[in-house]
């Protein structure tokens, strides 16, 4: 009994150093690393680890040329574009992608893969999910990078170089953005003014607010005359609601029925209801 109860004070004890040890933080070999870059309109963010080289041979050695690699350590390598990007030709949806490679002595093979969930490369490789594979070139340099580095440089407001550096190899490829599109888009609606949803949204404001209810009216109208046969019920009803309120019954009855037909036809009773009294109070007033 005695020896079975030293036993258990043994394993107890142990337990409690194992607990105690697990508490102690110690340097990670691979540190994380996050960098966070906008370049034109575009946020893009690396998140990776990294490795030092230690005095070990790198490339051909510990990293084998022609063996997929997951460009790193730890979890794969990622980058993450809040908006479409363009590479090697191919476009990219706006999203987070792994980045795996294939080092060679004088080009690489570059993948975006749209799995990030993998710790190194995945056991089963899905070529579907390689949103783009390109070749890139791979310069020596005269001089040590220590730890693994990523690289974003070269910015301009269209496009950027994002660039891989470990030893004594660096690899750049180009990332081209969309903002010349996306501000060319915002130039020309803005130039066209405003669209049938600004001018709804800034009069049914007016109306709520208790502001000027004729410039309320003039906005709204001015949405439903721009939607034309597009023209929603609930939009005719705020119409019809402004007209009431300066005291227009009669032209509030009309948009109001118009309203009214139309949720019918769309199966909302709710509008049907309420236009049903709405109109029934109007005709009181007149």
């Amino acid at each position: 009994m005695k020896k079975a109860f030293l036993t258990l004070v043994t394993f107890a004890a142990a337990g409690i150093f194992s607990l105690a040890t697990a508490q102690i933080k110690t340097p990670q070999p691979s540190p994380a690393a996050k960098i966070t870059q906008t370049v034109g309109l575009t946020d893009i963010t690396v998140e990776y680890s990294r490795p030092s080289v230690k005095g070990r041979t790198i490339f051909g050695g510990l990293v084998p040329y022609g063996e997929m690699w997951r460009t790193g350590a730890n979890k794969n390598t990622m980058v993450t574009f809040s908006a479409p990007v363009k590479i090697a030709g191919k476009d990219l949806k706006a999203g987070s992608y792994s980045i795996f490679t294939v080092p060679g002595q004088t080009e690489w093979e570059i993948v975006f893969y749209t799995d990030t969930e993998n710790w190194g490369v995945p056991e089963k490789w899905d070529a579907a999910k390689e949103a783009v594979r390109f070749k890139a070139k791979s310069e020596k340099m005269d001089f040590n990078i220590e730890s693994f580095m990523v690289d974003l440089g070269d910015l301009t407001n269209d496009g950027l170089t994002m660039s891989i550096g470990w030893e004594k190899t660096w690899v750049s490829f180009p990332i081209k953005l969309t903002t010349d599109d996306v501000v060319s888009a915002s130039i020309k609606k803005a130039m066209a003014g405003p669209a049938s949803d600004d001018y709804y949204a800034a009069g049914r404001y007016y109306f709520e607010s208790g502001k000027d209810l004729k410039q309320a009216y003039d906005w709204i109208h001015k949405s439903n005359e721009l939607d034309g046969k597009e023209t929603k019920f609930w939009k005719l009803r705020q119409e019809a609601l402004v007209l009431a309120a300066l005291g227009k019954y009669k032209e509030a009855i009309a948009v109001a029925e118009t309203s009214k037909s139309m949720a019918v036809a769309a199966g909302n009773k709710d509008y049907e209801r309420m236009n049903t009294e709405s109109i029934a109070e109007w005709k009181k007033k007149m």
